[in-house]
């Protein structure tokens, strides 16, 4: 199960990853892939692509070519303005889910706040 859960999960926050990757700088599809997986993301070339495809398509990215010299044009994305608030909503969402997820998280530690309530209720 752990496998198949890792793989639902990387389909899940695949956008917002790729988002915060080019937050920073544009850069090409294979150089993206690397950038995840040197973050600890374990992610295939085979989704990362249609992925940014995807968000090109409507309006996160904005895409050039760039000769190479070492083969083929390469197309380095960017994120749009659209593409900067998206990021910014998505990173709003990942942390209301979270922060929800550490709530229902029996072996963390409470918060300052609930522990106090708690020793003060009669």
């Amino acid at each position: 199960m752990p496998e198949a859960f890792d793989s639902q999960l990387m389909r899940g926050v695949l956008t917002l990853a790729l988002l915060e990757t080019l937050a920073a700088a544009e850069s090409y599809g294979f150089e993206i892939v690397l950038r995840l997986r040197a973050a600890g993301l374990d992610v295939a070339e085979g989704s990362v692509y249609p992925a940014l495809t995807r968000l090109e398509r409507v309006g996160l990215l904005t895409s050039h070519l760039v000769a190479s010299t070492s083969g083929p044009a390469r197309k380095y994305y960017a994120l749009s303005g659209v593409g900067r608030e998206a990021r910014v909503a998505a990173r709003a969402s990942w942390r209301r889910v979270s922060d929800a997820l550490q709530r229902l998280d029996p072996d963390a530690t409470a918060p300052a706040v609930a522990t106090a309530r708690t020793e003060d209720a009669p």
